[in-house]
């Protein structure tokens, strides 16, 4: 009799693939509330100092303000016009920086929105967020736009200094401006995501998203697209959570109760299936 070419933890490992990918995920829009400033439009203007509805402890710096760059990240002690991504991969020193698309934005092509800022609520917490909701590239052009959010949530409940940093993409569709090589919004050195202290320490003080600096890896249909990916279980939307000063990379998350008792139900029919094929074998020997 031949033997099964799948092993039991292959089988569950596929069925807990394929229902995960079966699950419907809603994407999350970008979050209302906090358009209450703007910077004009403008090519590598940055706002601030901004000052923050509660203070953060930032790789053991606490902070109370911060300053918001048209490029798509933001900045601690100083505003920042770097256009081309870099500053986010081990050994950089400077400022500290938390991108969520850290890129050639520029917002003075006409059908460009505006990148906006302010305070807020968000997950039921005193927030502070930055939006760039339909943004063009360098120079001045939008036929294609960008829609992407960071948000910040106070988690001194937890500790003082202690918050949350929420990414969230609803449309990645250009990722370099000109002058970073690019043309027609695409190749040269595309944009990237991440945060990093600006220490030029590597363990524990940067991450870049997967797919950063790689062409048409994070534009939606990419393969690491922003929009689609997530580590909360809602598309496009990443948390990273910041305590005693040190961010943790959320792991991802845990399946809900109801995804647990349709992977038990699949488990149970793949072994149903298993004991029928050894049973018809069986009698076929």
């Amino acid at each position: 009799m031949r033997p099964l070419s799948l092993t039991v933890p292959a089988i569950v490992g596929a069925a807990c693939a394929t229902l995960l990918a079966t699950s419907p995920v809603a994407a999350a829009p970008l979050v209302a509330g906090f358009g209450s400033s703007s910077l004009p439009a403008n090519d590598d203007g940055s706002a601030g100092p901004v000052a923050l509805p509660f203070s953060v402890n930032y790789f053991g710096t606490t902070y109370t303000n911060l300053f918001v760059n048209n490029n798509g990240n933001l900045t601690f002690g100083a505003g920042m016009s770097t256009y081309t991504p870099s500053g986010l991969g081990a050994g950089y020193t400077g400022l500290p920086i938390i991108a969520a698309f850290f890129a050639d934005v520029d917002t003075r092509g006409t059908g460009s929105a505006l990148t906006t800022y302010g305070t807020g609520t968000y997950d039921g917490r005193t927030a502070f967020g930055a939006t760039w909701d339909g943004v063009g590239y360098y120079s001045g052009q939008t036929d294609k736009l960008n829609k992407f959010q960071v948000i910040l949530t106070d988690r001194s409940d937890t500790g003082a200094g202690n918050f949350d940093i929420w990414l969230n993409y609803a449309q990645i569709l250009w990722e370099t401006g000109s002058a970073s090589g690019g043309s027609g919004g695409f190749g040269g050195t595309p944009a990237a995501a991440g945060y990093n202290a600006g220490s030029g320490n590597a363990a524990g003080t940067y991450y870049m998203m997967p797919g950063s600096l790689t062409s048409r890896a994070l534009i939606d249909g990419g393969p690491n697209s922003l929009v689609a990916g997530s580590n909360t279980g809602t598309a496009g939307l990443y948390l990273f959570t910041v305590r005693n000063g040190q961010v943790i990379v959320n792991p991802g998350p845990v399946p809900e109760p109801a995804t647990w008792a349709m992977m038990i139900a699949g488990f149970g029919m793949i072994g149903a299936g298993m004991r029928r094929r050894r049973t018809q074998v069986r009698f076929a020997v």
